[in-house]
């Protein structure tokens, strides 16, 4: 192995934000109006029409957008939710808050997203919901869920998929309820951040109230009403799970870049899988026509029988060259509580295990330069 250019430094990713955020948060910090306001409905509107769902709700991050999807749609103790084995924690955090069961399921190891035919083996009378993951951006096959599934209430974990779609429809509205993440890694930010997607006017009702205490009225309608002395009627037990005004002032400029953000991040990829296409170990993400990818991460997939050194290895070498990389994310049935609580083995789900194990994100985001993915590709070409 030996190192082509001179040493670069690429953090696996970093939030392209600049003048624009920097000016946007100036009209809610001289206005006064610093919670949820006039900027977080705006950004509610712009998300809306760019998924084309009747309603948008913005909320504190994406595990709380998850917590109130199960809520609202019923789901209680005794009552069980499916989610896939390979996901983010909060996935199956979320379900845990509700006092449910999170029963795993497998994934199809190609995607990494939840693989439909594993859903038939773990549906009993006790399921409630289930939570597909659109990971990494790619958005799971709701079409083919649905068909196996048929009427289960179906909560889209779309933290990784602003953007991304499935045979022309947008993620967040191919289920119930969609939820989306504006954490720093994601391709647009508002630093922490969520949103709520659905068109059941029912389930926004009952939503709104759920973010913001159970509050039959929003504090800026009570604010900016006629009659100062009344307070809403609290006729359910709500929480405390809004975005502020300054966070959808952010959201507000980076929604109308998230197009061009994708088509950047598109363009790279296409970079990636040109430059990787020929290395007989590694697997460059895979996928269809009907499929709009969102391209929050990129992730190889490594086959250890025949590469060069182990995935760790890899990652450890990649370091000290000065490229940050991850795992795809991890199995949330190996780690401590879950493995300890539910008594599950890592083999358990084989697909889960072999992603958890060999899988490698490498960086993909606004902020890279032509250089830095050539030195990139150049080092994993390399080794």
């Amino acid at each position: 192995m030996q190192q082509t250019t001179t040493k670069r430094t690429i953090q696996i990713s970093l939030p392209n934000m600049g003048q624009e955020e920097w000016e946007a948060v100036r009209e809610p910090i001289f206005s006064g109006w610093i919670t949820q306001g006039p900027k977080v409905k705006e950004f509610e509107e712009i998300f809306a029409q760019r998924h084309q769902v009747k309603h948008a709700l913005a909320v504190s991050n994406c595990t709380t957008a998850l917590h109130l999807a199960l809520v609202a749609l019923g789901v209680k103790a005794g009552d069980e939710v499916l989610v896939p084995a390979f996901t983010w924690v909060s996935t199956a955090n979320a379900v845990m808050y509700c006092g449910a069961t999170p029963v795993f399921v497998d994934i199809d190891p190609v995607t990494f997203n939840i693989d439909p035919e594993e859903i038939r083996k773990k549906i009993t009378t006790r399921t409630k919901a289930m939570i597909p993951v659109h990971l990494f951006g790619l958005c799971a096959d709701i079409d083919k869920i649905k068909e196996i599934a048929p009427g289960l209430k179906i909560v889209e974990d779309g933290a990784c998929a602003a953007g991304a779609g499935l045979d022309g429809r947008p993620a967040g509205s191919l289920g119930d309820i969609g939820c989306f993440s504006f954490h720093p890694r994601k391709s647009v930010t508002t630093g922490e951040g969520g949103m709520l997607t659905t068109n059941d006017d029912a389930l926004a009702e009952k939503l709104n109230m759920l973010r913001n205490h159970g509050a039959s009225i929003s504090e800026e309608q009570r604010h900016k009403g006629p009659k100062p002395y009344i307070l809403p009627e609290f006729d359910m037990v709500g929480y405390n799970y809004r975005m502020t005004d300054i966070q959808g002032a952010v959201g507000v400029v980076q929604i109308k870049k998230l197009d061009t953000f994708i088509y950047e991040r598109e363009e790279r990829a296409r970079f990636y899988n040109e430059q990787f296409k020929d290395i007989a170990w590694l697997r460059t993400p895979k996928y269809s026509d009907r499929y709009k990818h969102g391209w929050q991460s990129y992730v190889l997939f490594i086959d250890e029988s025949k590469s060069p050194m182990k995935r760790n290895d890899m990652m450890e070498y990649l370091q000290q060259q000065g490229v940050s990389t991850r795992p795809g994310t991890h199995a949330v049935h190996m780690l401590g509580f879950y493995a300890k609580t539910f008594g599950m083995q890592p083999q358990d789900y084989p697909g889960a295990y072999a992603a958890n194990e060999f899988s490698m994100s490498i960086p993909l985001h606004n902020r890279m330069s032509e250089e830095d993915y050539v030195y990139i590709a150049d080092l994993i070409k390399g080794m």
